[in-house]
């Protein structure tokens, strides 16, 4: 594994940071194991794991974090080992390196995490917001990840130390700053989740003729492997990846709706094309023989929806995958041919907005956090 470099009998010195809050004045640099009590995580034997909440609740890493606090608990231990206080700050130690969140209780901590107690001098929202800031240079620098990172190297971490006061006049500043931007992001969240929700409202028919799949198309697959595709090739071709590839063969002619047969967690694509292309060997290809009752962009929008239940019917104990008389036996809406060219114009429109929406609220999500690492910086080189 790889941990950060130290000296040969020195102290181990952590990640490099700009360090130009020093240079305000009544600022210092010390560094966290002068102001701080750090407690390395161990983790009891498995024996003594449950989910029934007997015991102490206990977290192994990163993935019970939530933006700020931790989540609530899905396994408890009876036997304790290192202990986290309500409010003191862990750190993930292992691959994720860096990231913190707030214990918001008694807590047991396994071997991915580190408790980090603050002294009275520090405010412990002041040094959560600074380990934040620190977080890119923890996690590794020069290129380099670090795999994990000790108990010597965390107090080790260089800290902009700041009056009592100005800490609580910082956290004031970034507290409210950080609630707006969370607005703003849930206001961005709450819009793509209208639009979605307007989309897969209009894909649902109400008091219309229903029909099997397999009685309205045929449906074979690809023929090739997924390494088939080439750079720069003359045509698609469809794996069950959601991205398109190229390749400079077609064995297609047609147009057609293409199905991923298999998924490593059940989440099936789907495709629509018109023209020349290849698929490969797991991929469904879906033709229409009875065009005078459905349209080709119409059966699209019906397998969309479809996606839910065939995760739910997929097999497969590693790679989920969909067998053909799953397909063949879906049941589909079928209204007449003026109504599905009146509901595909519809949800073609909606759809594009829902596109529209998503690219805006990524476009938001990037700014934003432009934004918190740009006050953040502010923050610890004292110009706020």
């Amino acid at each position: 594994m790889k941990h950060f470099k130290t000296k040969p009998h020195s102290k181990p010195k952590g990640p490099e940071i700009h360090q130009g809050a020093a240079m305000k004045k009544g600022w210092r640099t010390k560094t966290l194991g002068d102001v701080c009590e750090v407690i390395a995580g161990q983790s009891p034997e498995g024996k003594f794991y449950n989910a029934e909440g007997k015991g102490m609740p206990f977290y192994q890493g990163k993935k019970d974090f939530g933006d700020k606090f931790i989540e609530a608990p899905t396994t408890w231990t009876t036997q304790t080992t290192k202990i986290a206080k309500e409010g003191d700050i862990l750190m993930s130690v292992r691959a994720p390196v860096g990231p913190v969140n707030f214990a918001t209780d008694e807590v047991c901590i396994g071997r991915g995490l580190a408790a980090i107690r603050s002294s009275d001098e520090l405010n412990r929202d002041f040094l959560f917001y600074q380990l934040w800031h620190l977080q890119p240079e923890i996690a590794g620098r020069e290129g380099a990840v670090f795999a994990s990172i000790n108990k010597a190297e965390i107090e080790a971490l260089p800290l902009a130390f700041a009056p009592r006061t100005e800490q609580h006049r910082i956290v004031g500043i970034l507290d409210e700053a950080f609630s707006g931007l969370a607005t703003a992001k849930a206001n961005a969240e709450k819009n793509l989740q209208n639009a979605r929700a307007l989309f897969e409202s209009h894909l649902h028919v109400a008091h219309t003729e229903k029909a099997m799949l397999g009685d309205l198309v045929n449906i074979k697959t690809g023929k090739l492997d997924a390494n088939a595709a080439v750079e720069g090739g003359k045509f698609p071709f469809f794996t069950c990846s959601r991205d398109i590839f190229a390749i400079d063969t077609y064995a297609f002619d047609c147009e057609a709706i293409l199905l991923a047969g298999n998924n490593a967690v059940g989440d099936f694509n789907v495709k629509h094309y018109k023209g020349k292309f290849n698929a490969y060997q797991r991929t469904y290809v879906i033709t229409v023989n009875e065009k005078n009752r459905v349209l080709y962009r119409f059966l699209y929008f019906q397998m969309l929806k479809s996606l839910k239940k065939f995760k739910a019917q997929s097999v497969g104990a590693g790679t989920k995958f969909l067998k053909l008389g799953m397909i063949k036996d879906l049941e589909i809406e079928l209204p007449s041919l003026t109504e599905q060219q009146r509901m595909v114009s519809t949800m073609d429109s909606v759809r594009e907005e829902t596109t529209r929406l998503a690219a805006i609220y990524q476009q938001k999500l990037a700014a934003l956090e432009a934004l918190k690492k740009s006050l953040l910086h502010q923050a610890f080189s004292g110009e706020l």
